[in-house]
Order: C-alpha cells, then structure tokens, then sequence
C-alpha cells in the first residue's frame, strides 16, 4: 500500500521518546512557541480545563526525581512540564455569578485530565517539530499527596501528566526506535472484537519478535516489573487518593455566592 508523503505524518511517525539530552537550556522563545501551540490543542468546551506548571527549580526537579519513581534523568533534563487537570478556575467563576452550584466531582475530572493529556501530546509533537526530544512521566500519578503539597495544589486541582524534554544527545537520536501493535490488531470495526483482543500473546510475539520459551519468559520479567510491583501498587492507591479528593464526600452538594 503506497503510503502518501507528509511531513506531518513523517515527524509522528519517526517519534521516540528521549531520555538523554545535551547540557544545554531550552530558549525562552522556544518554550513559549512550544507552549502556544499546547493551549491550542483541543478542548472541552474552549474551557482549557488544565493548569501547565513550568518546573524552572532545580531543587524541585532533584525532589520530582525521586518522588516519580527515583529517575535521576529528570533532574538533568531543561524542560520539565507538569499539566493538571484544573476545574478550581471554572467553579469559582460559576461560584461568582450563581447562588448553587454543584461541586466538581468524577466526570468533570477526567474531562479535566483528557484536556490536560491531549494539551501534553500537543506539546509533544510541537517539541519534536522543533528539534527537542521528550518522555512522559507516568510515575507523577504516584505519591499524590507529596506532589500536591510540592506543587501546592489546591481543590480540584491535580496532577495527570509530566514530560521532561530537552535536546536529545546523539545515542539518543540514534537509538532504535521500539515497535508498535499492529494497526490491524488494535483498530476494532464498530465494536470490541473479543476474537482480535484474543490474539494478544501472539501480537505479543510478533511485535516483539520473542518466540516459545523466550516470550513465556520476557512475559513473566514484564509482568513482574510492570504490574507486579510496588509502583504500580502505589500509582493505583494513589490515584484513588487523588479521586477521594477531588470527588469525595463533598461530590454532588452545592457551593456558590456567600
């Protein structure tokens, strides 16, 4: 099938992430160019239902290093970005103008963290378009209640994506880029194919082109440092965390002018 030539397409599909960069800043100017073209990414209701913290501190970079899983690259990296979904904005204005307003609560966040996670993809490729490297973060959905306080997060306000970027070095740039699923097994036709998700050991095997004894074993290694571990354990108690908060007893009762 002759695949058409865009230079769109072409950046999207060289993208890696980078977890290496040369010892040099992001210019202002960049960064402000990356930024705009994050806030222009797709939004619910024009309502831009996110906050991007701008991590500039070095100390607070040496501490997001250890509390994310103690990565010491992300002390290193020039450009460190924190997006937080963030309905306080929104609620407050409601606040001013309507005696009863019901508080944020389940859906309005993960409408919140689907604007922040696209806003964040749209930084991505903006980055890439601009000769910088990146990588998210999931680990910031760890240890909410320690990054809330480093933050400063008030209500409804929480963290849901990092990326650390930066000009990649030349191992970096140079270094094999890792598969993909294929299209074929991920794309369902009008409804989940439960005889297409069964195929999984074997998209499995072809992706990675790991064979017999060998998947069974790379399998088990992956399960056991991807689910069962203390990260994934901690992600999963703190994200509940992070619900309890923003949605907790306080969820469906009314605020407004005082």
């Amino acid at each position: 099938m002759e695949k058409r030539k865009n230079e769109t397409i072409e950046l999207l599909m060289k993208r890696k992430s980078m977890r290496v960069f040369e010892d040099k800043p992001v210019p202002q100017d960049v960064k402000r160019q990356l930024l705009e073209a994050s806030l222009r990414a797709a939004t619910a209701g024009n309502m831009t239902l996110y906050t991007i913290i701008d991590v500039t501190d070095q100390a607070l970079k040496d501490k997001l290093a250890v509390t994310c899983d103690n990565q010491p690259f992300i002390a290193a990296a020039p450009l460190v970005l924190i997006y937080c979904a963030d309905y306080r904005r929104w609620y407050e204005a409601f606040c001013r103008v309507e005696t009863e307003v019901r508080r944020p609560s389940y859906g309005d966040f993960m409408l919140a963290a689907e604007d922040a996670i696209i806003a964040a993809q749209t930084a991505v490729t903006a980055a890439d378009a601009m000769g910088l490297g990146t990588c998210y973060i999931g680990d910031i959905l760890e240890n909410y209640e320690t990054h809330r306080l480093l933050l400063g997060l008030p209500d409804y306000v929480a963290p849901i994506a990092m990326i650390v970027g930066g000009y990649p070095s030349r191992q970096q740039e140079e270094r094999r880029q890792t598969p993909r699923f294929a299209v074929e097994d991920i794309v369902h036709e009008n409804g989940y194919d439960m005889e297409k998700a069964g195929r999984m050991m074997e998209m499995i095997e072809e992706k990675e082109d790991w064979h017999g004894e060998d998947l069974t074993l790379r399998l088990k290694a992956f399960c056991k440092r991807k689910w069962n571990c203390s990260f994934s354990e901690e992600m999963s108690r703190s994200v509940k965390a992070m619900l309890d908060a923003w949605a907790g007893p306080e969820s469906g009762k009314t605020g407004g002018r005082e």
